[in-house]
């Protein structure tokens, strides 16, 4: 059962979709999940798979445009703002404490790609979060923008971005998907994103230049040592690209964590295939239970 919601953000208002268990009762107080997708993303996309699947094992499960993204307010659009996103995942924890079909005491966050990132960060300061995991984790965006190119020069087009949209008015927009040859990640990203596996006609495939000034100053492994004693589950393919910030963020977070890898599983397989996305909903519904207790 889908309900249509919305919610206030630094003062802007994002609308969402809660996931309910159809044999839901009245009066019945649920654990509850917010899902956070990968940069780029909408509610309709990769939260709404996860969202999906938890509400039918029992939970709450809030899917929802960030600032800025889908039927969201915010402007300019597509800014991908790490702290902003931080600060909406907190409000709609804030959001989840108002639902009579809520338990306030047991409410986790599920991150996936980006959203691996701004979950353990927002659960670093934000103790309503009880648990949080991440599938197919990207939680150092430093590291992400370091290793795109010159980064100095990244740099250098975002300031001119914000000088011209000064002068015009205009933002200035880049694609979150570039057309021709790219690295073997985001040529799996066009099969994802550019295909009818991208069931939401909301996104966009574009990034705010200036994003990129933002990005660059964040990396979830800066705090994540301080998460703690909060749960954190990390899933990971052992085919995934990013395998590697997956075990880096695991290295950097002290108990109790976990790694758990599926065989033979990419980045993007994580996101919506049924063979990837059902053991990663198994051993998050086995995690929560363990932890929303």
């Amino acid at each position: 059962m889908r309900q249509d919601i919305g919610f206030r953000s630094n003062g802007r208002h994002l609308l969402g979709h809660l996931y309910l268990p159809d044999e839901h009762t009245v009066g019945e107080r649920l654990p509850a999940v917010v899902v956070v997708g990968p940069a780029s993303g909408t509610k309709g996309q990769v939260p709404a798979v996860y969202a999906e699947r938890l509400s039918a094992l029992g939970y709450a499960a809030l899917a929802f445009d960030h600032t800025g993204y889908g039927e969201s307010e915010g402007y300019p659009r597509s800014d991908e703002d790490p702290f902003a996103k931080i600060e909406d995942v907190k409000n709609a924890v804030t959001f989840l404490t108002s639902r009579a079909e809520v338990d306030a005491a047991r409410i986790a966050a599920v991150g996936v790609c980006a959203g691996g990132g701004y979950v353990p960060a927002a659960a670093v300061a934000d103790r309503r979060i009880k648990a949080v995991a991440t599938a197919s984790g990207l939680p150092d965006l430093r590291a992400t923008v370091l290793a795109a190119g010159d980064w100095r020069a990244i740099m250098g087009a975002a300031q001119g971005a914000r000088e011209s949209y000064r002068a015009t008015g205009r933002p200035v927009h880049v694609p979150f998907l570039e057309d021709g040859p790219l690295d073997p990640w985001r040529e799996n990203g066009k099969k994802f994103y550019l295909t009818d596996r991208n069931q939401d006609p909301n996104w966009r495939n574009e990034t705010l230049l200036w994003s990129y000034d933002k990005m660059v100053q964040f990396s979830a492994l800066d705090t994540i040592e301080l998460l703690a004693p909060t749960p954190l589950l990390l899933i990971a393919g052992t085919a995934a690209e990013t395998l590697a910030q997956s075990e880096a963020a695991h290295a950097k977070a002290h108990e109790p964590k976990e790694l758990f890898l599926i065989e033979g599983g990419t980045h993007f397989d994580l996101y919506d295939r049924p063979e990837y996305v059902g053991p990663a909903i198994a051993r998050i519904d086995a995690f929560l239970k363990q932890h929303l207790s």
